[in-house]
């Protein structure tokens, strides 16, 4: 067993114990539940990523529920040490849960929560600043003014691409991958190709409506495609993000053989999962092809990069940071401890997981519901 671990306690003499494995923005999270007798302990270690023996200290001899963090490793070893302490509820403070053993969870009786609804538009927002700077070499040039090399405009100093009229291509229409989509038509007036197994209706009538309104005002309308295949994808776009959930059949999505189709000059970016992207062969594109230029925000064996990759300037790289406005992580925070606090007093789970407003809106009580079970049905709930 580690070491006793360093926290901060609020309302110590609350009913029931709450513990977060790591501090999370805004307070509101916090009196939500010290104001409905949690004692809520928040772990003060100075460690990126706890270990499991660090969450077994946590949890204890008695445990009513658990918020945590996506770097953490929860399976049976966690959920079963939360079931011998008393718990029901754990929620982690992110939509994904791929570090999540759910079965375990339904094994042992555990609520798992996560928090949809609220990184749509501000993952959408992070994928379109990767993109405008890989496609117009932002970093580098950055760099480059820093250093004290810049002496004199020059023709061609830090040319990149143009994306006006250029085609953006997604893989994974969801809501994120549709908010970038519309980020980029509207604010670039690119023609869209996507691929999805469902069909993105609201997406092509949105693409539709603003193509018809370009040219009532005598512009070039955009256009948008459904791809059979997602080749199709690779072959035609100029800019391509990735947007698909991380599973079996998504594992290396972009591998030597489909990177090797792509435009030499294209623009990949992907803020979904790390995965999804065979990374020691994008390493070796990017040598490769110079011109082809990458925006990264989740790595394939996160934290740490491949070797190689921190060397290429035709990639741009960001520490996760997709989800990171203040807005979104405090509500991410309002919502993991309202799917903890949900399952201890045993309210109902909320109808639309993607419809969180009303818990939200600070200025009024939020409803008597958990926001998001993921394992609900499995628990009879």
């Amino acid at each position: 067993m580690a070491k006793p671990i360093s926290i901060e306690v609020w309302n110590p003499s609350g009913k029931y114990r709450v513990v977060s494995t790591k501090s999370m923005p805004g307070t509101r999270w916090i009196r939500l539940l010290t104001d409905n007798d949690c004692r809520l302990e928040i772990c003060t270690e100075q460690k990126t990523i706890l270990s499991v023996d660090d969450i077994l200290a946590l949890i204890g001899d008695r445990c009513d529920g658990v918020i945590g963090q996506l770097t953490e490793d929860w399976g049976d070893v966690l959920f079963s040490a939360l079931k011998r302490a008393g718990g029901t509820a754990f929620s982690n403070m992110a939509v994904g849960y791929n570090n999540v053993d759910v079965e375990a969870a339904n094994r042992n009786g555990i609520a798992v929560g996560n928090t949809p609804g609220v990184l749509t538009e501000t993952t959408a927002e992070l994928a379109a600043s990767l993109t405008l700077s890989a496609a117009r070499r932002i970093v580098e040039a950055d760099q480059f003014m820093r250093a004290g090399l810049y002496d004199g405009w020059l023709p061609h100093l830090f040319v990149g691409n143009l994306l006006k009229g250029q085609t953006v291509g997604v893989i994974g229409a969801g809501r994120i991958g549709s908010a970038y989509a519309r980020m980029m038509i509207e604010g670039f007036k690119m023609n869209l190709i996507y691929y999805d197994l469902y069909q993105a209706t609201r997406l092509e009538k949105f693409v539709t409506a603003y193509g018809q309104f370009l040219k009532a005002n005598g512009e070039e309308p955009v256009t948008w495609k459904r791809a059979a295949t997602m080749e199709d994808v690779l072959r035609e776009a100029d800019v391509i993000s990735l947007h698909p959930v991380l599973d079996k059949t998504t594992y290396h999505l972009i591998n030597p053989e489909r990177l090797a189709i792509m435009k030499k000059e294209a623009v990949l970016v992907n803020a979904s999962r790390g995965p999804v992207i065979d990374e020691v062969a994008l390493v070796e594109h990017l040598k490769a092809n110079p011109m082809f230029r990458v925006g990264l925000d989740v790595f394939e064996d996160e934290p740490y990069m491949k070797p190689g990759l921190a060397d290429m300037k035709n990639a741009v790289v960001v520490p996760h940071i997709a989800s990171a406005s203040k807005w979104t992580r405090e509500g991410m925070a309002t919502l993991t401890a309202l799917n903890v606090l949900g399952k201890i007093k045993g309210y109902p789970v909320w109808g639309n997981p993607n419809q969180v407003e009303p818990f939200l809106d600070e200025n009024s009580t939020p409803p008597r519901a958990c926001p998001s079970i993921v394992n609900a049905k499995q628990l009879g709930w």
